[in-house]
């Protein structure tokens, strides 16, 4: 199928390759989900992988933000884990806790036991990204994956941690299972990103999200091959590419040697200080998801202030800082959108 003839007038991916632009483009990190009456209302006694499995719902879920907010571009409903359940690991995504993995990565031959990802574990995500690209009419849509870290400590941790301590104890006392283990989760994440701009994806974001717990060297030595493995994959497509994590503002010139294009950036590092890191690429951020719940024109004159900074990148598409929290009002997201999108250049 021949691409949308918008795509080539996308702000969005006008700046993930840094010319010139009407106005700087925006989209939300977790801008499909719980902030939103509709999501919730189609999520209704529907678990969070069995959505991510329905093409019906993905399509739906996916749109929900485009419709109401006109943002400049959509990322695919899915979830970070979602492959390794695709291809048979035991895990659930509990309410409250988030993924929950049955048995732990403890071994060599659990590393082992864990198949590469192909196109045919996943068929319901080409159905979903083919019949969104239909929908969109030339609205870019995002396909997203998890990095091989991140990934990695929900598997070595068996869910969510604040220290990652089993993980980085692989890391320095196994190192030959961690590698493993990240060449494995580096060529699922890489698979799943392929599939997605097979379908028809204009761009893909690898989410980090802890990366920062890690000290620059480890990352380095330890993660950085991995992820650009994936990124490298990625680019090979023709698509840009989007880095992000949390609490990265000592790895954020690393992350972007990765293969970034674009390095997004939380809210804790000024956008200044973070363009001066990246080097020649551009960067995605980064207001405070929390200024949401502050007075408007508090929120838009903080706005003001990331998108003039960003005028200094090679390019800049303006997000938050991290994911939409659950209880935003979407009206002041509706607001803030219209803010970007209508800024004086």
């Amino acid at each position: 199928m021949a691409p949308h003839p918008r795509l080539r007038d996308s702000a969005f991916l006008k700046a993930l390759r840094g010319e010139e632009v009407p106005y700087t483009p925006v989209w939300y990190m977790r801008q499909a989900g719980r902030s939103l009456p509709e999501y919730l209302r189609v999520r209704q006694g529907v678990g969070m992988l069995e959505s991510c499995m329905n093409p019906e719902l993905v399509v739906e879920i996916t749109l929900q933000p485009v419709r109401r907010y006109g943002v400049d571009a959509a990322i695919f409903f899915s979830d970070i884990v979602l492959p390794l359940k695709a291809v048979g690991v035991d895990l659930d995504i509990k309410p409250g806790v988030g993924p929950v993995v049955a048995h732990p990565v403890r071994t060599m031959a659990d590393v082992e036991a864990i198949p590469d990802l192909t196109p045919e574990h996943v068929p319901f995500i080409t159905e979903a990204v083919r019949e969104l690209v239909a929908e969109l009419h030339g609205t870019p849509l995002i396909g997203f994956a998890g990095a091989p870290f991140t990934v990695a400590s929900y598997l070595v941790e068996g869910g969510p941690s604040k220290d990652h301590a089993r993980t980085k104890a692989m890391m320095f006392s196994q190192p030959e299972l961690w590698q493993a283990l990240m060449r494995k989760i580096a060529g699922i994440s890489a698979a799943y990103l392929e599939v997605q701009v097979a379908a028809g994806a204009s761009a893909v974001q690898l989410f980090d999200s802890w990366a920062g717990a890690l000290t620059p060297a480890d990352y380095r030595d330890q993660v950085l091959p991995h992820s650009a493995h994936v990124l490298e994959r990625a680019g090979a497509l023709g698509v840009p590419r989007i880095h992000f994590g949390v609490g990265t503002a000592n790895l954020l010139g690393l992350m972007g040697e990765a293969g970034a294009d674009v390095v997004g950036v939380d809210w804790r590092t000024p956008l200044a200080d973070a363009i001066a890191k990246v080097g020649d690429r551009g960067v995605q951020g980064n207001l405070d998801p929390t200024l949401v719940f502050a007075p408007t024109e508090v929120m838009t004159a903080r706005a003001a202030e990331v998108i003039e900074a960003g005028r200094a990148a090679r390019g800049h598409v303006f997000n938050l800082g991290h994911g939409v929290l659950p209880s935003t009002d979407p009206d002041q997201l509706t607001r803030l959108t219209e803010f970007v999108q209508n800024f004086e250049r």
